[in-house]
């Protein structure tokens, strides 16, 4: 349990307990009653501060104050915001923040030992999906891609004494997958695998995996939680501080994964809006989806927000306050289609990643390559903070000059008693 906080990670107050907001927490930048980041006693600056020292000069007995030696593996400023996150995650966890959201993934896996066996969510971000196939399999792991929304799927791919890991994505990039946490935590652990969650999407705003069972959750910090489209970052959680999470810091520490105290210091500068951002982008991404849903040049609308979604009953129940800023579009008029409207697109950005104010709107197969699993008609959206109504004109304007081009492009029908031109 951190220090000053409850089990739920909320301040404790001398002789009274105040159980604070996460909105609260991540504003005030107090998980455990030290202020935003203070550099000093009597320090009462409201913005949290950066030490960018790399090194620490040793006292007289040759100890170091409060333990910290080389910034590698200790800076205050990144101790700090891995204290915000713990708290806002929950269940007395740790934290470690790392240099991105695939170092701190890509931790986990080279924490494990070859010839584990490793269940993985089938459909997940592309980045990890990629490094397992190009680095994780000749590190010597086993590597088995499975549907984690089917129970029944995951417990007949678990290898008695031989599974090690269970990676789970959900909502699941972007084709917006449901798992559910609680029965697939509870489903691993009775085989003794250790389960790690990818909570980039859902953010602790509206999911807290270690709450449901989860062992370890990573985040792609780059995405939500910084939320600005200006930090790398990323961070791995830990129900447990046991041997396997002393591996993932010694791991962090000596691979150099770290992050910097700057980008540290610009990831607690955006996590003071995360719940407002995440909100307004999940309240967007509904108004959104119900929009487009049935729409005619429209085939499918990927949310898990929607009653038609197939996750829609499991997302409701562990997903609390919206079902987050991410959905995907799938095209009636096919591949052709989904890359005509991008160039259309105004309010829109064309560009990767998600998470930030901005919204974005991508074509993932044409940037993940023919090996993808990603259908060619998908187009994948990042709802920012712009004004939804702005945002379905926008996309709604490029759908109907998309399916008019179509319509003028296509040739004439005879009229009944007429041949056509030869």
């Amino acid at each position: 349990m951190l220090a000053g906080t409850s089990c739920g990670g909320s301040p404790v107050r001398a002789g009274k307990e105040v159980r604070a907001d996460g909105s609260t927490i991540c504003v005030t930048g107090d998980p455990g009653g030290a202020g935003p980041g203070r550099g000093g006693p009597g320090d009462r600056g409201l913005a949290p501060v950066i030490n960018p020292s790399t090194n620490y000069e040793r006292q007289a007995d040759g100890s170091y104050r409060q333990d910290r030696q080389y910034t590698r593996a200790d800076n205050p400023t990144f101790e700090h915001a891995e204290r915000l996150l713990a708290a806002l995650e929950g269940a007395g966890c740790a934290c470690a923040l790392f240099a991105s959201g695939m170092a701190a993934a890509t931790a986990v896996f080279q924490s494990l030992l070859p010839g584990d066996h490793v269940l993985v969510s089938r459909v997940l971000y592309w980045g990890v999906r990629k490094w397992l196939a190009e680095f994780g399999l000749t590190w010597g792991l086993d590597v088995e891609f499975t549907d984690t929304s089917d129970l029944a799927a995951v417990e007949a791919a678990i290898r008695p004494g031989r599974t090690r890991l269970l990676w789970v994505e959900t909502p699941a990039n972007p084709m917006w997958e449901i798992t559910d946490l609680a029965a697939v935590c509870a489903l691993a652990h009775r085989a003794g695998v250790r389960v790690a969650v990818d909570n980039t999407v859902a953010t602790p705003v509206l999911t807290r995996p270690l709450e449901l069972g989860a062992d370890l959750v990573v985040h792609s910090a780059t995405k939500y939680l910084n939320g600005h489209s200006d930090v790398l970052a990323g961070a791995v959680l830990t129900a447990r501080r046991d041997p396997f999470w002393e591996r993932i810091r010694s791991w962090r520490r000596n691979a150099g994964a770290v992050l910097g105290p700057f980008e540290a210091w610009l990831l607690q500068r955006g996590m003071r809006t995360l719940f407002l951002r995440v909100h307004r982008a999940s309240d967007s991404a509904l108004a959104i989806a119900t929009h487009f849903h049935g729409h005619p040049a429209v085939a499918a609308v990927l949310y898990p927000g929607l009653p038609s979604h197939p996750g829609h009953q499991i997302a409701a129940r562990q997903m609390h306050g919206g079902f987050g800023g991410m959905l995907s579009i799938r095209l009636a008029g096919g591949a052709g289609h989904a890359l005509a409207v991008l160039p259309a697109v105004q309010v829109f950005k064309r560009a990767t990643s998600l998470g930030g104010v901005e919204s974005l709107i991508e074509h993932r197969r044409s940037m993940e390559g023919p090996s993808s699993p990603v259908p060619g008609d998908l187009l994948r959206l990042s709802v920012g903070i712009e004004a939804p109504a702005d945002l379905i004109a926008d996309l709604g304007a490029a759908l109907d000059a998309v399916q008019g081009h179509q319509a003028a492009a296509a040739p004439r029908t005879p009229a009944a008693g007429q041949e056509a031109d030869s």
